[in-house]
């Protein structure tokens, strides 16, 4: 057995990937730890661009430096999960959801095979538990920009990992260790005038710019920078108040996330369906209708997302996307429902419900909200009631 300072390198390197695909994984990737790493994140958190996002603030030193969140670290293993091969369904009467969000959280299913790496790492390389540690989207850990210097894929435009072997659909989970293992090279342009820096965002993408154009809202101020304040995957799941009134009529069905960014990448064609083995399905969830969404109530949502990621917007915050996927949907026959929740005990609710009603009825919202509009005492909900809303055509 060997020291955890050993080298992994030649075939010792390539047993360690093995098993660690036959955990399920459908890449494995190792990068070196040293030379600058997360050096766009200072100034895109300057310019404000996290948001409310306060978390990334607070861990930024340890996200731009390896060795703080495991002293002595020297790889980062980079574990890649396709989950392209589920896509949600379309249609006005059905809400949109990002492709992942169709199945149980993946913070759930994968972390077991996170903790089974973590022991074969100790089986092959002698390393103790505290000489590493497993992420999943949950640590101060800047996994794409790790998995761009593995070799996994390549940092878009739109700041997003593209692989050339699975598009934009990969999850990622992480191992920060003190283990040293040889690293697996980066993808570079045929002629590299980067001076051994890392590739900036975008620079294998050619003159394409699909993703900065097909944006909605308009979220990419410039290449490779996302200004999550206009993102809706920021808006919709982690925006735990009001919905700005501008970025709504953008947002359009969608309900939790969005992957417009993603779907139009050209290198989608490419891509090759997962394995799967560490995802569950939850194919019931594309069938749900607006009408189902603005009708759950606290117990029906504990039933109906239980195990999903949807449980982090809590009730209130789907019930406010859903009233806003409802106002742009142009279907009337949610009128009533939309009415009902105007009075809802949640003030977040009855602002978006009186948005989408007067959206939808137009001139005739009035008559929808009367009752509603006698019993509300909130500021901010009567300011939905003041608020130019721009109708959509009868």
């Amino acid at each position: 057995m060997k020291p955890a300072s050993a080298r992994l390198e030649g075939a010792a390197r390539e047993a360690l990937r093995a098993r660690l695909l036959g955990l399920g994984f459908d890449e494995v990737r190792f990068a070196a730890v040293g030379g600058p790493a997360g050096g766009s994140l200072r100034g895109w958190l300057e310019a404000g661009h996290q948001a409310d996002m306060h978390w990334l603030e607070r861990s930024a030193a340890k996200r731009m430096d390896a060795g703080l969140v495991v002293p002595g670290a020297r790889t980062v293993i980079i574990l890649g999960v396709n989950y392209g091969g589920f896509a949600p369904r379309g249609g006005a009467s059905h809400p949109r959801w990002a492709r992942y969000a169709l199945h149980e959280d993946y913070h759930d299913t994968i972390k077991p095979a996170l903790a089974a790496a973590g022991r074969v790492l100790e089986e092959l390389a002698g390393a103790a538990p505290e000489d590493y540690r497993y992420y999943t989207d949950t640590g101060p850990v800047l996994e794409r920009g790790w998995a761009a210097r593995s070799g996994l894929g390549f940092l878009g435009k739109s700041g997003m990992l593209i692989s050339r072997r699975h598009g934009n659909w990969l999850l990622l989970g992480s191992i920060v260790t003190r283990v040293e293992i040889e690293p697996d090279p980066p993808l570079r342009r045929r002629a590299p005038a980067t001076g051994g820096r890392e590739e900036p965002s975008g620079a294998l993408c050619g003159k394409c710019t699909r993703c900065l154009t097909a944006c909605p809202t308009q979220a990419f101020p410039r290449p490779g920078v996302l200004d999550a304040r206009r993102c809706i995957s920021y808006q919709t799941i982690e925006n735990k108040g009001a919905i700005p009134r501008e970025l709504r009529a953008a947002i359009g069905p969608r309900v939790y996330g969005c992957d417009v960014c993603l779907e139009v990448c050209p290198w989608n064609r490419f891509a090759r369906a997962g394995r799967s083995t560490l995802l569950v399905a939850r194919e019931e969830l594309a069938g749900l209708t607006l009408a189902d969404l603005l009708a759950l109530t606290p117990e029906a949502f504990a039933r109906v997302f239980r195990r999903t990621p949807m449980k982090r917007t809590k009730l209130t915050g789907l019930l406010r996307n859903a009233c806003i996927a409802a106002g742009n949907s142009g279907d009337r026959s949610l009128l009533p429902a939309l009415a009902g929740l105007a009075r809802h005990e949640s003030s977040l609710v009855r602002a978006h419900a009186v948005w989408a009603v007067r959206r939808l009825a137009g001139a005739g919202a009035a008559g929808w909200l009367e009752a509603a509009r006698a019993a509300e005492t909130d500021a901010g909900v009567l300011e939905e009631y003041a608020a130019d809303v721009p109708a959509l055509p009868a």
